[in-house]
């Protein structure tokens, strides 16, 4: 298993890293355009539809992205839609953590995969627009995830349930903890403010999103990550929970010994738009 997961994750990186570097966002987008369709073709599957019906939703979700940038959105200000973007992840995502597996399947299941095909239709346009801006604001958004991740585990491992006596959430992911929550946002105020130091210590022509937020006041870069951490636990949870309800241990097999799509990108979900909301206010 360990095998598979460094080789899968060698593939992966080069084909991501040369298309995030590229001069221009046109390599990137394509190669968003391609994971978008997988996890789509993933979220059709993981509602119970059929697998030709997956594909053609796969499809169309990557119709609509192409179209979009057909038509310019990806050079439009898009601050309303992150704004609404933002609210349907903060309580829709609480709305769903409160009930749990045994309420997801009472939400009709036209709008359930509704819902899911705009979540990645917006976190396409988030992820393409970001790279627009520059590589290193695009890398601050993604390495927050990543970092927000690694601590939570570590912090999980070692301080788990030694401050707290109940489980994060027992019924959708019970090795999450707490404690792992907190190291990870412990971890992401740290990379938060180094990334603001080496920023200004390079001379970054491109502001990453903390610095961004720090221009605005060192508070307003505290509460900014500790909310993109939390929202990345939100977007972790809300996975597990569908996959949960699905009967189903990973979206899907596409990536051996990493799952699916959606499991590499569940967290990035809610995370893009409201970073792009965040940096645009």
């Amino acid at each position: 298993m360990l095998k598979q997961r460094i080789l899968t994750a060698i593939v992966l990186l080069a084909i991501l890293l040369p298309a995030l570097f590229y001069p221009s966002h046109i390599p990137f987008a394509c190669v968003m355009l391609v994971l978008i369709g997988a996890a789509a073709w993933e979220w059709g599957r993981l509602n119970g539809y059929s697998q030709r019906l997956s594909v053609f939703l796969g499809l169309e979700t990557v119709v609509l992205c192409a179209l979009s940038w057909w038509l310019g959105l990806l050079a439009q200000p898009l601050m309303l839609m992150w704004l609404v973007a933002s609210a349907a992840w903060v309580l829709g995502g609480a709305a769903l953590l409160r009930v749990a597996v045994p309420g997801w399947p009472r939400i009709p299941r036209g709008l359930r995969l509704v819902g899911g095909l705009l979540a990645l239709w917006v976190a396409w346009l988030a992820a393409v627009q970001a790279r627009m801006v520059g590589i290193n604001f695009l890398l601050s958004i993604l390495v927050l995830v990543w970092v927000a991740d690694v601590f939570a585990y570590f912090a999980g491992r070692a301080f788990g349930l030694k401050f707290t006596r109940g489980k994060l959430a027992p019924t959708i992911s019970p090795g999450k903890s707490w404690e792992g929550v907190w190291g990870g946002m412990a971890g992401v105020v740290v990379l938060a403010f180094a990334w603001v130091w080496a920023d200004k210590a390079a001379g970054a022509t491109v502001a990453s999103l903390y610095t961004r937020l720090h221009e605005r006041g060192w508070w307003l870069l505290l509460v900014g990550v500790v909310f993109l951490a939390a929202m990345s636990v939100v977007g972790d949870l809300v996975e597990s929970l569908i996959k949960r309800s699905a009967g189903a241990k990973d979206s899907s097999s596409l990536l051996p010994g990493h799952g699916g799509v959606l499991d590499r990108v569940d967290a990035l979900l809610p995370v893009l738009p409201i970073a792009m909301m965040l940096a645009s206010l």
